[in-house]
């Protein structure tokens, strides 16, 4: 438990000099409060005994009985100067004045913690989305695409509703039980031991009694849900994101909409929290109409001791609240730290795909990719086994096999989605791992089976990575994928927007995009994994032709599942169970009469 508040602690650190400000301002409201309180004696004194008043000097010394015969003194010149009507509404004034200061402080305290706070979590935010964005893609392997977005938003909610909320109450509830405790054992130390036995009993019985009523800021939830959209698009294109070098520019657009979330929340809270200090200035301007109308109607004489035992309960009913506050912030706070125990696992986590200290620039390919006797493996479980073979620089390499035979894990490995656990992947002699990682992935193209598209208008898409494309550049590549002339015939061309995942788009269309995006990165080295099997034979054809421009002059990997498309292929690859089995041009492996031809043969067949 100790680590959990170490951690609420180190939340709290950068803001030391303004939770001072935050502590003063309270210590000023609860100071007025007493006060104001405190002058309920001399106010009874002179509605009930205006002739019992206090007329020379007492002798200091400290205690309640001094201090109120200083009061009832002080008050008793008035007494005697203006008479006692003046002085009782001279009373009354003074009592609305310190109420109305009190809570005038109590706001201005709160109005400095809600920035405060929206800070906090908006630099959670920050940090957990920026630590998504750089997260190995193992990580999300091993965990649920919703949990890891419940981190995010939820759990960074959470820590505000059950931790952050409470420690601003806290801030004025701990001076509040101090201070007014301190008032009551100097008003009478033995009797407030007396009561203080029985003040844990009364705050349980109000937390069982008592519901707490939260008020939540609804209007906020329009901004909630673009930054869940966008991190939910952003972790389902992270591929994309990653290999077109577009982390700082996803990371922006995620800062940029929670800032307005941000500002949204502060005016939300500042308006929220202006109501308890409201409606409690209120109640107390109500106390005093009824202390005026009462003071002409109630007669009689009480003495001292009854005005110091009224105003004794006043302010012990004032330490009430603070007690029932700290016994529902301990319970709270339970669960609050689990939500931040989550964060702290996700911004904690440990990330070996990363620049090496010397790690060396990288701007084209010279002469070759070589795979090395690659081994790798998803925890226990071998993917890959000795995996040895060369890209020439300028060849088109294939890789074939059954599903789960480990293709798509070598086109991960290139761009280093994840790092080799045995061997090594070297371009022109170099380790990829001794490589800068922005220079590195800058060095590939990757069209996939399914077509990553986000939300977003259809330049945008193209110009991925590249936000600073002209228009023709755009023009240009979309007429290189064949789909210029689709978007010259919508309304808005290429200003249209694709919908969520490209849902406006036929299959076809959004490959298109996908390919002109490619073109536009003319990067020197193609990944192609499977990236015309999800369309329909007619639409395949049509897409041949256009990848074939795309691959001329370039370095490319071939993941394939329909085989008519890797006839050409330099060298053809064939995978099973992590291991290569054949390897040769088309027409070598068709002579060999092995797992190729028999592949062959099926898919001829239709058996595929």
């Amino acid at each position: 438990m100790t680590g959990d508040y170490r951690k609420t602690a180190r939340l709290l650190k950068p803001y030391g000099g303004r939770i001072l400000i935050i502590l003063l301002l309270n210590a000023f409201a609860v100071f007025f409060s007493i006060f104001s309180i405190t002058m309920l004696a001399p106010f009874l004194a002179l509605v009930f005994n205006p002739d019992g008043m206090v007329t020379s000097p007492p002798e200091p010394h400290f205690s309640s009985e001094s201090l109120m015969n200083w009061l009832q003194y002080l008050l008793g010149r008035v007494v005697q100067a203006k008479g006692s009507s003046f002085a009782l509404i001279a009373v009354i004034l003074f009592i609305f004045t310190l109420f109305l200061l009190k809570n005038c402080f109590a706001y201005l305290s709160m109005r400095c913690t809600v920035p405060m706070r929206t800070r906090i979590l908006k630099s959670l935010r920050d940090q957990c989305f920026g630590r998504l964005m750089t997260a190995p893609l193992a990580y999300y392997s091993h965990n649920r695409k919703g949990d890891i977005l419940s981190r995010v938003i939820n759990d960074i909610q959470e820590v505000d509703n059950a931790i952050l909320q409470y420690v601003q109450q806290l801030f004025k509830e701990v001076l509040t039980l101090l201070l007014f405790l301190c008032m009551l054992f100097f008003i009478d130390w033995k009797f407030t031991l007396f009561v203080l036995v029985t003040l844990p009993l009364a705050a349980l019985l109000i937390s069982l009694v008592q519901k707490r009523l939260k008020r939540h800021a609804v209007t906020a939830r329009q901004e909630e849900g673009k930054m869940v959209a966008l991190s939910e698009e952003s972790l389902y294109g992270l591929r994309i994101i990653k290999a077109f070098n577009n982390i700082g520019e996803r990371t922006d657009n995620f800062r940029k909409k929670n800032w307005n979330y941000n500002r949204l929340l502060v005016r939300i809270n500042r308006l929220r929290d202006l109501s308890s200090p409201l409606s409690d200035f209120i109640g107390m301007v109500m106390v005093i109409i009824l202390l005026i109308a009462g003071s002409f109607l109630i007669t009689g004489n009480s003495g001292l001791t009854a005005e110091v035992f009224i105003t004794y309960l006043v302010l012990f009913s004032q330490i009430i609240n603070p007690v029932k506050t700290i016994a529902d912030a301990t319970a709270s706070f339970k669960k609050g730290f689990a939500a931040l125990q989550r964060i702290d696992e996700l911004l904690q986590m440990e990330d070996n795909i990363t620049d090496l200290p010397d790690a060396r620039p990288i701007n084209d390919i010279h002469d070759s990719i070589r795979f090395d006797h690659v081994d790798f493996s998803y925890g226990d479980g071998a993917v890959l086994k000795g995996v040895d073979f060369t890209i020439p620089k300028g060849k088109v390499v294939a890789l074939c096999g059954q599903s789960g035979s480990g293709k798509s894990t070598i086109a991960d490995l290139l761009p280093r989605f994840f790092d080799v656990t045995g061997g090594s992947i070297q371009i022109d002699g170099t380790d990829l791992r001794k490589l800068k990682l922005n220079d590195l992935r800058q060095l590939f193209s990757i069209v996939s089976q399914e077509s990553i598209l986000f939300n977003d208008t259809i330049a945008n898409n193209i110009a991925f990575g590249r936000p600073e494309t002209c228009e023709k550049e755009i023009w240009e590549a979309a007429d290189a994928a064949q789909i210029g002339d689709f978007i010259r015939g919508l309304d808005d061309g290429l200003q249209t927007v694709v919908g969520d995942r490209g849902i406006k788009l036929s299959g076809g269309q959004r490959q298109r995009i996908s390919i002109a995006r490619a073109f536009l990165k003319n990067a020197p080295v193609l990944i192609l994994d499977e990236a015309t099997s999800a369309l329909d034979s007619e639409a395949e054809k049509k897409l041949q032709a256009t990848i074939g421009r795309l691959m001329k002059g370039k370095t490319v990997l071939i993941i394939a599942h329909r085989l008519s498309t890797i006839v050409d292929a330099d060298e053809i690859l064939v995978l099973e169970e992590g291991e290569i089995k054949e390897r040769g041009t088309h027409q070598s492996l068709m002579e060999t009469n092995g797992i190729y031809s028999s592949m062959v043969r099926l898919q001829a067949f239709g058996k595929d």
